[in-house]
This record gives C-alpha cells, sequence and structure tokens, in this order.
C-alpha cells in the first residue's frame, strides 16, 4: 500500500520561510512525477510545483508562476523523501499544502493537473500571518 506523509507545516510570519517534506512508502518513485498542490478555503486545489523525469538522471522541475523564485522542489530518491522549501512567504500562500505522486510522467501541460497524479498525503497546513 502505497502511503505519501507529509510534514513541516505550520504558522510562520510574512517573509519567513518553511520546508515541507513527504517521506513515500510502499513503492519507489525513482523514474516518476511527484509534486505539491495547495487548497485554500473555498478555492480548488491548485498546482504549485512538480518534478519529472528526463531519462537517466535528468529531472526537470516546474512550477506555478506565483511560487517562482521563492520555492524549491526537491526530490531525493535515496529516502524516496520530497521537499518544498518555501522562502519569502506571503499570505496568500497560507493553504493546505498536498503531496502528490503520480504512477509515470505525466506531459509537460498535464504536470499541473491533479487528473494526472495517483497517490495523494494527507495534506500539511501552512499559514502566514501579516
Amino acid at each position: 500500500q502505497v502511503q505519501l506523509i507529509e510534514s513541516g507545516g505550520g504558522l510562520v510570519q510574512v517573509g519567513g520561510s518553511l520546508r515541507l517534506s513527504c517521506a513515500a512508502s510502499g513503492r519507489t518513485f525513482d523514474s516518476s512525477s511527484m509534486g505539491w498542490f495547495r487548497q485554500a478555503p473555498g478555492k480548488e486545489r491548485e498546482f504549485v510545483a512538480a518534478v519529472t523525469w528526463g531519462g537517466s538522471n535528468i529531472f526537470y522541475a516546474h512550477y506555478a508562476d506565483s511560487v517562482k523564485g521563492r520555492f524549491t522542489i526537491l526530490k531525493d530518491n535515496n529516502k524516496n523523501t520530497q521537499y518544498l522549501q518555501m522562502n519569502n512567504l506571503k499570505p496568500e500562500d497560507t493553504a493546505v499544502y498536498y503531496c502528490a505522486a503520480a504512477q509515470g510522467n505525466p506531459s509537460t501541460s498535464g504536470v499541473y493537473s491533479t487528473r494526472e497524479y495517483d497517490y495523494w498525503g494527507q495534506g500539511t497546513q501552512v499559514t502566514v500571518s501579516s
């Protein structure tokens, strides 16, 4: 049974930083995509960042425009874990953050869609106070 366990959420002030972790168990995701989505109250779940596999040791990072330059996604295949380093946080970053993993690699256009991901974590709350 595949499980994705997130950790690292919390309350932080504007401009602060948090690092989210997502540990996977039950299978490895060395050559498939993992990503992060978030959902604010009353809004749909939205794409934040993802890593896709480009063959051999090549990986590509994808980011939502709203987090480019502030967030960094990292994938450690040795630990079967991915991370989301979030810097310069803003109140609009407040949401429940979900770890996601795919059985394969979504297309470049598909990486942004929740439908391309097969496994989901339970979510971790991130609150940015002003």
